[in-house]
């Protein structure tokens, strides 16, 4: 019964970080998106490059951001697996992202984000995060 109590706390924690990274970018809240990352993080599928690292990804986000206004990141129920103090999450995510130029148009995105999280003394922390785009469309508001 302990070791379900700790699956079922792990599960909920892992799914909190995925939560905390969409609130995070929505609210532009930089400190609370940078909480959800290891130092060492190695992001993918976001551009032609892969980024390394905790700091240079969020300076990466926060220019990407620049582009938009309000942004609205809605994850999906999460499947996810926890082996020991590694767990690999598959969110699926619909992004609505109002552009600021061309004025008056949104960009609504689907994705996948799988998601290599590692426990750590503070919690859970993606050291690995994949987005694998599923379409985009823009539309006028």
């Amino acid at each position: 019964m302990l070791e379900e109590a700790k699956y079922v706390a792990d599960r909920i924690a892992v799914q909190d970080v995925m939560l905390r990274y969409a609130a995070g970018v929505d609210e532009r809240d930089m400190e609370l998106y940078r909480s959800c990352f290891a130092d060492e993080v190695e992001v993918v599928g976001f551009g032609d490059s892969t980024v390394n690292g905790a700091d240079a990804w969020v300076e990466y986000v926060e220019k990407a951001l620049a582009a938009y206004g309000p942004t609205q990141h809605m994850l999906a129920p999460q499947l996810a697996t926890i082996d020991g103090d590694i767990a690999e999450a598959r969110t699926d995510v619909q992004a609505l992202h109002y552009l600021k130029e061309p004025q008056g148009k949104t960009l609504t995105l689907w994705a996948t984000y799988k998601s290599r999280m590692q426990r750590s003394d503070s919690g859970w922390k993606i050291i690995r995060h994949e987005l694998v785009s599923r379409g985009t469309k823009v539309d006028d508001v």
